[in-house]
């Protein structure tokens, strides 16, 4: 059975793509990891490889002998950027590994957005190492997380963080008009879809994938219909998302000690300006819905309905 190396894969979107592959059950995926610890890979049900994330040599001797063919990475995007840049250079190094899947996720990146979104720049970057090597690879473009309002409700390794619609407080933030489409796809359909994806001869160097496309005010509505309540709902302009502000929600004054408010709120102005920009409005001309049309990923009234419904 081929094997495949998820770097980031004891948490959050790497885990929920560990499990994808697993489940598939066409590879057999291994997780890259600082160090190595056999009870947690006795939990997830992957091995948990050590890896010197400094020496690309190092990266490529453990992919070589562990027969490593395909590298996905799922790296925080708290990590030092170098970390991902030595990782594709040992993949491109090792003899045996043949594709790569970046930590892109989410959107398609452009000098644009990188303007006034400076974590855009260091995925550039990984992209633009990418195109110098003879490695294959795409870059897994999914939208916004959906899992960000569903935690801890419904099922997720990842964290709860509401932007726009804080569900639990029935209030929410709309930036600019709210009439912009967003795509919204939950981590375990992103594994899922990974997974299937693996199974491809050939990879386009993007790979999209849509789980549910709605806009911020079907989104409320949804969510008003389900909790039988009317939400409070601001909106902010984007005038006043240039300046790094957004209306806070109840839910993120707990956050602060650790996300000092300042940094929360010109991230989620970003997301604001481009949710109204229609930077997350995926328009591909063809996805990988549409090659693996069996997977059914969750839709926003889906997620809202288990978390809140009766």
């Amino acid at each position: 059975m081929p094997v495949a190396a998820v770097a980031g894969g004891t948490g959050k979107l790497g885990r929920a793509i560990v499990d994808g592959i697993n489940a598939a059950g066409k590879f057999e995926v291994v997780i890259l990891a600082r160090q190595a610890d056999d009870e947690k890979a006795e939990e997830i049900g992957a091995r948990i490889i050590a890896v010197d994330y400094s020496s690309p040599d190092a990266i490529a001797s453990v992919l070589e002998g562990n027969s490593v063919e395909v590298v996905i990475s799922a790296l925080s995007s708290q990590s030092p950027p170098e970390q991902e840049l030595n990782l594709l250079k040992g993949a491109d190094q090792s003899l045996v590994t043949k594709r790569y899947i970046p930590s892109i996720w989410g959107i398609r990146y452009t000098e644009e957005i990188a303007s006034y979104f400076p974590p855009a720049a260091i995925k550039l970057s990984y992209i633009k190492a990418l195109e110098s090597t003879s490695i294959e690879w795409t870059a897994v473009i999914n939208g916004y997380f959906l899992d960000y309002y569903g935690a801890p409700k419904v099922k997720t390794y990842m964290p709860s963080m509401a932007l726009v619609v804080d569900l639990d407080s029935n209030f929410a933030a709309i930036p600019g008009s709210g009439d912009v489409p967003v795509v919204f796809t939950h981590t375990f359909d992103v594994g899922k879809f990974v997974a299937a994806l693996l199974t491809k001869d050939i990879w386009e160097k993007e790979s999209y994938i849509i789980g549910d496309r709605v806009t911020l005010n079907e989104f409320v509505r949804f969510a008003e219909e389900v909790k039988k309540t009317k939400f409070t709902v601001e909106h902010d302009s984007i005038e006043k998302l240039k300046t790094g502000q957004i209306t806070e929600l109840p839910s993120h004054p707990p956050f602060y000690p650790f996300f000092p408010k300042q940094m929360l709120q010109g991230m989620f102005a970003a997301f604001g300006i481009m949710f109204e920009n229609g930077v997350f409005d995926l328009k591909p001309s063809r996805t990988l819905n549409d090659d693996f049309p069996d997977i059914k990923p969750m839709t926003i009234r889906e997620l809202i309905l288990e978390a809140y419904g009766a």
